[in-house]
């Protein structure tokens, strides 16, 4: 994996007049009047999680106590979509969040959910480290965030309780939990499943009871929510590549002095590059604790990836429809070089 990534702070970041001074965010002077508080909804030791917390260590510590943070992991300050809706507002300054959760505020964001878009993690983030990384941005823009990284939330497998998934026809019929994400719903009703939107704190509970036959998830949030204790059947089908964004409340980064910007923003960019290397180092592990803990691994085989591919090729229109064209193609573009 490589070892460094293109800055975001390469969209241009204005200073503006400080409107937030007049309302409490920051003291006179440079030290500020309150934290600033960032929340998520991953778990307290969950890769992003632990980087986030580093966060905080590296601005406090290079500001030399100037910017003071406070990170809430774990839904502490509401789910995720209170925490897309939080930094939108101003009320949060930052939360590290799911593209699903975002995608409903910026629809363009769906372009990285094309399914079976991405052949490996590095390809992925070449992507949204380049030109589509950049358009991204202006989006993002358009809707008040900042966005300082991209972390990564990984390939999403397949778990169900009911049968190993080895072609199309298994999945038929099987009542799967997804994100909030338009395009994630049409990927697998296209797959013939039956798809069901809901938050993941309740996802447990509804396996658990058989209101759910399935789920997807990366393999390290698989275990980490102990799915394999109500998920019998586990398979790699690596349909999507999810990323964790890192964004900030446009108005209130800007309204920052410079030299406190690019503290945040070197400290957002070295937890981008440390998550990454620990995500990758726990997907390897965790398919491993699910094996030991009693799941039974299905290998997609080719013939099936193919056919899964064959099967949703339509669902790129559908992008189109929410993100632009030349958003698209230029997505497609780099993820075929």
């Amino acid at each position: 994996m490589s070892s460094s990534i293109s800055r975001p702070g390469g969209w241009k970041v204005l200073r503006l007049v400080s409107t937030w001074a007049a309302l409490g965010f920051l003291a006179s002077g440079s030290v500020f009047a309150e934290p600033l508080r960032v929340a998520g909804n991953f778990a307290a030791n969950h890769s992003s999680s632990l980087a986030m917390a580093q966060f905080k260590l590296d601005v406090e510590k290079v500001s030399t106590g100037q910017i003071q943070i406070e990170v809430f992991p774990a839904m502490q300050l509401g789910s995720a979509q209170d925490n897309v809706d939080q930094v939108r507002s101003g009320k949060l300054f930052m939360t590290w969040i799911s593209t699903a959760y975002l995608s409903r505020t910026v629809p363009e964001l769906s372009v990285l959910s094309i399914p079976f878009l991405f052949t490996d993690r590095q390809l992925a983030f070449k992507v949204v480290d380049g030109k589509v990384g950049a358009m991204l941005g202006g989006k993002f823009a358009a809707k008040g965030f900042l966005p300082l990284g991209f972390m990564e939330l990984g390939p999403r497998q397949l778990t169900n309780s009911q049968r190993p998934v080895r072609s199309i026809s298994d999945l038929k019929g099987l009542k799967l939990r997804l994100q909030p994400d338009e395009i994630h719903i049409a990927t697998f009703q296209a797959l013939g499943a039956s798809p069901v939107k809901m938050d993941i704190k309740e996802v447990y509970g509804a396996l658990q009871s058989g209101v759910l036959d399935a789920q997807e998830n990366p393999f390290a949030v698989i275990r980490d929510r102990n799915f394999h204790e109500v998920q019998k059947y586990l398979t790699n089908t690596s349909h999507f590549f999810d990323f964790i964004v890192l964004v900030a409340n446009k108005q209130r980064f800007e309204a920052l002095k410079p030299e406190h910007q690019k503290i945040i923003q070197d400290a957002a960019t070295k937890a981008v590059i440390a998550q990454r290397t620990s995500a990758a180092a726990e997907d390897i592990g965790a398919i491993v604790d699910l094996a030991n803990r009693g799941m039974r691994f299905e290998p997609v085989r080719p013939s099936f990836r193919a056919d899964m591919r064959k099967a949703t090729e339509g669902i790129v229109d559908s992008v189109r429809q929410k993100a632009g064209a030349d958003l698209v193609q230029a997505t497609l573009d780099a993820a075929a070089r």
